[in-house]
């Protein structure tokens, strides 16, 4: 692991745990954080002792979104031309994109623990994630839509899926602030948690029972829940059909039932 300037990682049980660490600028997310994001997740996804990712922010919030003052660089490169504008913000937002996808790709399971402000641009963080949890002061809001944008790095893409359509709609639309009840109450969480400390204590904890499952069945897992976002039933059913195929033939198999019928505790190998 590399010594990093938006984020600290932190390794133990298997569990990676991702904090972004800017608590002083209530963790908005600045060029650094882009970019390092990116090679967090290539070492998460090329470590074999990495069997889960809880990511979290610093301090007393998850997130504030996307520093202002880089958008205001941006708009700092751009001139008079129209269409070489266009292609200067294009380039950036796939960019900005692919620091997401990073995330969303991931072959390990990543556990968001979500405390205080959780705005614009940490909305998109989190849709890219496999769960999220939150404390009871957490709050959720897609601010794109009050500073005249529409929210360009996933939230519009993913958040349906996990939401409903009706309800992104309106979160999109208005801008408005959703609280942890609402939250659980519409899916966007999975569990509350009554402060930071107990929050982080509970999604670590589940996070370690996730580490301790077989690491191929739960990277087949992954790729077949991911899989069935784009496609039919039919196509999902062919598909683990054929990973299958090749994963039954795993090792861990002959363990986790040995261990089943002896009443053990099993242990795989990374």
């Amino acid at each position: 692991m590399s010594d990093y300037k938006a984020f600290r990682v932190e390794l133990a049980d298997k569990v990676a745990h991702v904090v972004i660490d800017r608590p002083e600028k209530i963790n908005a997310m600045n060029a650094d954080f882009w970019t390092e994001i990116i090679d967090i997740f290539r070492w998460v996804d090329d470590t074999d002792e990495v069997r889960a990712v809880v990511l979290s922010g610093a301090g007393r919030h998850f997130s504030s979104g996307i520093d202002l003052s880089l958008l205001a660089q941006l708009g700092g490169q751009l001139g008079k031309d129209v269409g070489r504008n266009a292609q200067t913000l294009r380039r950036k937002i796939l960019e900005l994109q692919a620091s997401f996808n990073a995330v969303d790709n991931c072959r390990k399971p990543v556990l968001a623990a979500i405390q205080g402000y959780c705005l614009g641009g940490a909305i998109d963080l989190v849709s890219a994630c496999d769960m999220r949890y939150c404390a009871e002061d957490a709050q959720f809001s897609i601010k794109e839509i009050d500073i005249g944008m529409a929210a360009d790095v996933g939230t519009l893409q993913r958040l349906p899926r996990i939401i409903g359509d009706g309800m992104l709609r309106e979160l999109a639309f208005t801008g408005r602030s959703v609280d942890a009840r609402e939250a659980l109450d519409i899916g966007l969480v999975n569990r509350i948690f009554a402060d930071k400390e107990a929050l982080l204590a509970g999604v670590m904890d589940i996070a370690r029972v996730i580490a301790a499952k077989s690491p191929i069945a739960v990277r087949g897992t992954k790729e077949m829940i991911r899989y069935m976002r784009d496609h039919r039933v039919d196509d999902g059913l062919e598909y683990v059909a054929t990973w299958n195929a090749a994963m039954l033939q795993s090792v861990d198999l002959r363990v986790a039932m040995a261990a089943h019928m002896s009443k053990q505790h099993p242990e795989f190998a990374d």
